[in-house]
């Protein structure tokens, strides 16, 4: 019953959250535009379809992947698991396996994103076939990977948050001005892209629960923080990825031109 009740709620409040956009996409099309709405019937089909499969999908969010991240990593930072009666809870050492589970879930989410294989796969359709949809999703991830990685150490070992953005957007700048065009913007949008349905539940519980567990951490104060590094390190891998490939190519290219000369 109190399920039911609960699903009920996350429904209507689902319902006061999409009104605004339909009423502002509605204002815009009948006074703005002057048109007819296209396909009502569809369109309100499709809506109903919409409300109802975002509640459900914040439902799974609040019984299942919060619960889930947590829960890992109460029990990856548990005293008992990490070492006997008294591990140095205060030595970033001892959470080895709490950094190998961040890469491992930061990598396996990512890939699992439909917003990255959406983007991925229009990348792959503007550039006739150069960027392969899994390669960028691969990289993308890895930089997901790394990036959660780093988040968790931080947490464990309490240093400030700024000191690692500013310090990635350095490199982030630095790289761009070296990076071939065609590929910044698309660096660009794979940070953005990864801090989705997927990814972001399973990772900001993850923090929460970290932070709770590790003593003197406040999770209020170090629990967020995780998702700003899972779309960081992404441009940072990406770019990288196209300059060692805008190398090898080059470097291919004029040790082609020189076997023609010779």
């Amino acid at each position: 019953m109190d399920f039911i009740f609960d699903a009920f709620s996350v429904l209507l409040s689902t319902i006061r959250d999409i009104l605004p956009i339909l009423a502002l996409i509605t204002f815009f099309q009948l006074f703005i535009l002057r048109q007819p709405i296209p396909n009502l019937r569809r369109l309100i089909i499709g809506g109903i379809y919409l409300v109802i499969g975002l509640a459900m999908f914040l439902i799974g969010l609040e019984k299942a992947l919060f619960p889930v991240g947590k829960m890992m990593a109460a029990q990856l930072s548990n005293p008992t698991f990490l070492g006997g009666d008294s591990p140095v809870l205060t030595d970033w050492r001892t959470y080895k396996w709490v950094y190998i589970f961040a890469a491992l879930i930061g990598f396996s989410t990512t890939i699992a994103e439909p917003s990255l294989l959406a983007v991925a796969i229009k990348a792959g359709e503007v550039s006739s076939g150069l960027i392969r949809p899994w390669g960028l999703r691969i990289t993308v991830a890895i930089g997901v990977a790394i990036g959660i990685t780093l988040g968790t150490y931080r947490i464990v070992t309490g240093t400030p948050l700024y000191i690692y953005i500013l310090a990635g957007y350095m490199i982030v700048v630095l790289q761009t001005f070296t990076t071939p065009k065609k590929m910044i913007a698309l660096a660009y949008d794979s940070g953005g892209v990864t801090t989705s349905t997927v990814t972001v539940p399973l990772v900001a519980a993850l923090g929460i629960g970290l932070s709770e567990a590790v003593p003197g951490r406040n999770p209020a104060l170090d629990g967020f923080g995780l998702i700003a590094f899972a779309s960081l390190f992404p441009i940072i891998t990406v770019m990288g990825y196209a300059q060692v490939t805008h190398l090898l190519v080059k470097r291919n290219s004029n040790k082609s031109s020189k076997g023609e000369n010779q």
